[in-house]
C-alpha cells in the first residue's frame, strides 16, 4: 500500500489585530517615515528664527555693530522662509 502525498499547504497570512484607523496611520508612517518628527523640527527651527530675528530687529533699530547685525538678521529671516516653505512643501505631500 502507498501513502497518499500531502498536498503543498499554501501559507496563509495572519490578519492582522488592528483597527482600520491604525492600519491607515502605519501605512502612512511607511510611506513618509519620520514626518512628523521633520515636521516638528522645520516648527521649532521656525520659531528659534523668529525670536533670533526679534532680538536682531531690535539690535538694528538700535544702531549696534549694523554690518554684522543686518548680516545676522538676514540670516534669521532665510532660515524662518525655508522652514515655513518646507514645512507647507510638508503638507502638500500626499
Amino acid at each position: 500500500m502507498t501513502k497518499p502525498t500531502p498536498e503543498p499547504s499554501s501559507p496563509k497570512t495572519p490578519k492582522p489585530n488592528l483597527s482600520d484607523q491604525a492600519l491607515s496611520r502605519l501605512r502612512a508612517e511607511a510611506k513618509a517615515p519620520y514626518r512628523g518628527v521633520r515636521q516638528f523640527l522645520y516648527l521649532a527651527f521656525a520659531a528659534s528664527a523668529l525670536i533670533g530675528g526679534w532680538v536682531f530687529c531690535f539690535k538694528v533699530l538700535a544702531g549696534e555693530n549694523l554690518s554684522s547685525t543686518v548680516l545676522s538678521l538676514a540670516l534669521q529671516v532665510g532660515v524662518f522662509t525655508l522652514m515655513v516653505g518646507l514645512f507647507r512643501w510638508e503638507q502638500r505631500k500626499p
